[in-house]
């Protein structure tokens, strides 16, 4: 359903019409097959996830999509506009939402209270996928309990939080603004096209892990004169083994078989700007702009991105190989931050946030036509 080019030769279009016609004939298929199903009334679901003693457990519905253009939905990372443009597109042929974004917000007790009293009982769905991560689903269907949740949110949720899927929240806002228009309707008359389906995480709960970068070569600079160089921003320090950042504004250093310690020194960022202050805006100003010459992080080839469920271990792997030269490791970010930076309409730089584990696509699917 949302990779359907799999059926297609490997020099197909992969933006072609039939592309997407053929997600919504393997999506019918699943119909006809008795996989999935219609509810046959309104509800939330609860969805928790289990992944190496990690819990998480969110509320899957349909957020607005005016909540998106009004800038209640906050984002923290631009959007490019091709791969925008394939999500509409799925959007637009299939008249579904095949996979929720995954949201965030301030956690607040009484939603909360009302996820514990459901996940007390036995899931509907409940089992453990290949990679190991356990997927467990409930439903909320009592009139009362939904009226709540929704008053509630109303209420005392001022600010939702993209965590992961700005693309698919900018296609399915996008989408469902033009349906709305093509029928004259309105943000308030019930309209499906309305809204786009979400799982909403309280932000105590969700697990952002760090994502490091590896570089092809030093710019020129021979060992000693990086080390040289790097000290005038940072105290450095020789570890005997890997080295994971323990707090922010430190980072691990890799290369030649050998691991430091990087603290930045006092003075050489801005610790009241919320953008100046995090750990990959000091690399990449104090470091890799300056040393490397690395600018673009988007477009330089150079200089690639190694999320952290791959372990520090693939750092070394691809220093040691001769593929890349240095790697540093980072200190993830954290929820405080990311809603720091969404707060002040800024946005982060690429590759920073490595939310695990990942929903499960294909388990709730969300139709935008009657």
């Amino acid at each position: 359903m949302t990779k359907p080019e799999i059926d297609f030769p490997e020099d197909f279009d992969q933006h072609a019409r039939e592309i997407y016609e053929k997600g919504k004939e393997n999506f019918d298929n699943l119909i006809r097959q008795g996989i999935l199903h219609q509810d046959d009334k309104e509800c939330f679901y609860v969805y928790q996830l289990t992944m190496n003693g990690h819990e998480q457990v969110g509320l899957v519905g349909c957020c607005g999509i005016d909540d998106y253009f009004n800038k209640v939905i906050k984002v923290h990372e631009f959007t490019r506009s091709e791969k925008e443009e394939d999500r509409k597109n799925h959007i637009l042929l299939s008249k579904l939402h095949y996979e929720p974004v995954l949201f965030a917000y301030h956690k607040v007790s009484a939603i909360d209270a009302i996820v514990d009293s459901v996940v007390g009982q036995p899931a509907i769905y409940d089992f453990v996928a290949d990679d190991g991560i356990r997927h467990q689903i409930w439903v909320i269907d009592q009139p009362e309990i939904l009226e709540k949740i929704t008053t509630t949110f109303a209420n005392e949720v001022s600010s939702i939080y993209i965590a992961d899927g700005h693309h698919r929240t900018a296609a399915s806002s996008s989408v469902g603004l033009e349906l709305r228009n093509t029928r004259n309707g309105h943000p308030s008359d019930g309209g499906r096209d309305n809204y786009f389906m979400a799982v909403l995480f309280p932000d105590n709960q969700l697990k952002i892990l760090d994502y490091n970068r590896v570089v092809k070569d030093l710019n020129g600079l021979t060992e000693d004169e990086l080390m040289i160089l790097l000290a005038k921003d940072f105290q450095v320090e020789p570890k005997e083994s890997q080295y994971r950042p323990e707090s922010v504004h430190t980072f691990g250093m890799y290369l030649n078989h050998r691991w430091c310690k990087l603290t930045a020194k006092s003075g050489t960022f801005d610790e009241t700007d919320p953008f100046e202050q995090l750990d990959v805006t000091i690399l990449s100003k104090n470091i890799l702009e300056p040393l490397f010459n690395i600018i673009d992080l988007r477009k330089d080839t150079r200089i690639d991105f190694v999320g952290g469920m791959r372990g520090l271990g693939e750092l070394e792997k691809r220093v040691d190989s001769g593929e890349m030269k240095i790697a540093f490791s980072m200190f993830p970010v954290s929820m405080q931050q990311l809603f720091d930076i969404s707060d002040h309409d800024l946005i982060m730089p690429p590759k920073v946030t490595w939310f695990e584990p990942k929903l499960r696509s294909g388990l709730l699917v969300h139709k935008i036509d009657e």
